[in-house]
């Protein structure tokens, strides 16, 4: 089975969003505030469609289910089952986003949700004064976050980080996080929607109402363990697989290409999403198909591909399972 998968995606318009999605996808349409764009998405009741080709339309898990094993891989299938089991966005925030945090399976599970929620952020081409929250800059107790929040002072405990193209940040369930004002940047997570939004400034949404607090639920989930550093380090070079993170819920890799390159997944018992950063490029399946990866694209390649010749100029992720 040889097959490039895109998929049509879905545009979330937010109280932050911004306007950089539209045209970073060279899309027709015309839309504000657009704050995300899921790329793959197999949530229930938001997923993508594929976009061409003998599946056209099918829904992200409908493909799953006709491809089962050949999709995912022998292992993500029998974990996963008919749900394709990564969600893939590019995120524009024109304003801050509420601080929150996720829950971890278990936890999730037990508030009646299929699971909890880990991601990572890819920074991209974000404004000058960009900045992220991501974990707890000092040890507190959960009594203590509460009157910091009540007190509006939540995020003097949270690190702030001046950002640039190129950093990288693992959200791990439980850490508590913000995505500033300026911010694009690519996210890789499980699929799940839950957020527990612990603190919004005060503002409210288009019908004048403040939005939902999570603080209660919140407090229950916070790794309030601190770390001295919360980015995600890693070694710059060309032309190579650089590692960026490995977890159980996703492996990922950056790369950064002016010369063809083959990558080899013969032996990977795993789907792989490419997700076009910068640049513009041309896929070249074993069995000589093809398919663009541009700048603002992601495609889907079956656990059943063997390798992949990448060419032109392109700086992409990749990630399985």
């Amino acid at each position: 089975m040889a097959n490039i998968f895109k998929f049509n995606p879905l545009l979330k318009q937010t109280i932050w969003g911004g306007e950089r999605i539209i045209p970073f996808k060279h899309l027709g349409c015309k839309l504000d505030q657009v704050g995300e764009s899921w790329e793959i998405s197999g949530v229930k009741g938001h997923e993508t469609t594929v976009a061409g080709g003998p599946y056209d339309g099918l829904g992200a898990n409908a493909l799953v289910a006709e491809l089962k094993d050949k999709l995912l891989g022998k292992e993500n299938y029998a974990r996963f089952g008919d749900e394709f089991p990564l969600l893939i966005k590019f995120i524009d925030a024109a304003r801050d986003l509420s601080i929150q945090v996720h829950p971890d399976d278990a936890s999730a599970v037990r508030k009646g949700y299929e699971r909890g929620k880990t991601e990572m952020w890819y920074v991209m081409d974000s404004a000058p004064a960009a900045r992220l929250m991501v974990g707890l800059n000092r040890r507190i107790t959960p009594e203590e976050y509460k009157l910091l929040v009540e007190g509006d002072t939540i995020c003097d405990a949270i690190n702030s980080y001046a950002v640039k193209e190129g950093d990288c940040f693992y959200i791990p369930s439980g850490r508590i996080h913000s995505i500033g004002a300026g911010c694009f940047l690519a996210e890789i997570q499980q699929t799940s929607d839950i957020t527990y939004r612990i603190y919004d400034f005060k503002r409210r949404d288009r019908d004048g109402n403040l939005r939902q607090l999570h603080t209660a639920d919140a407090a229950e989930v916070i790794d309030y363990e601190v770390a001295d550093d919360y980015h995600t380090a890693y070694r710059h070079a060309r032309n190579e697989p650089v590692d960026l993170i490995s977890c159980q819920y996703f492996r990922t890799a950056l790369y950064e290409l002016d010369e063809p390159m083959a990558l080899d997944y013969s032996e990977l018992d795993s789907f792989v999403v490419l997700i076009g950063l910068k640049g513009e490029s041309v896929l070249t399946l074993d069995d000589g198909s093809q398919a663009t990866l541009n700048a603002g694209e992601t495609v889907l390649l079956p656990a059943t591909t063997g390798f992949v010749t990448v060419s032109g100029k392109i700086k992409f992720l990749e990630a399985y399972v």
